[in-house]
């Protein structure tokens, strides 16, 4: 069964720092792209980060770019989303999501909230 499991979310202060954590089990780590989305209240769904499972590439929301760091340690098969400098705009349900071809997982989330 592919289970993937966000925790590291909660209450920061602006200018603070967070790091989420996905813990990935059911699926061989390498045949999937890895990425965090999030989701504000009343706001579509919205990339944040994604580290291609094929060449090692990665993306940011030019929102996040320079402050948030994706990194992955397979010998953990876990996900990491490092978030400094946090603004309160960045308070959101983040959510880890695994694609492939013809697959695509997703998390229940983690919520983060950032105050002024």
């Amino acid at each position: 069964e592919v289970q993937l499991v966000e925790s590291g979310g909660g209450l920061v202060q602006t200018g603070g720092s967070l790091r989420l954590s996905c813990a990935l089990s059911g699926f061989t780590f390498d045949d999937y792209t890895i990425g965090w989305f999030r989701q504000a209240p009343g706001r579509e769904r919205e990339m944040v980060s994604c580290l291609s499972s094929t060449d090692g590439s990665i993306d940011y929301a030019d929102s996040v770019k320079g402050r948030f760091t994706i990194s992955r340690v397979n010998a953990k098969n876990t996900v990491y989303l490092q978030m400094n400098s946090l603004k309160p705009e960045d308070t959101a349900v983040y959510y880890c999501n695994a694609r492939s071809v013809g697959m695509n997982y997703w998390g229940k989330g983690t919520l983060v909230t950032v105050s002024s």
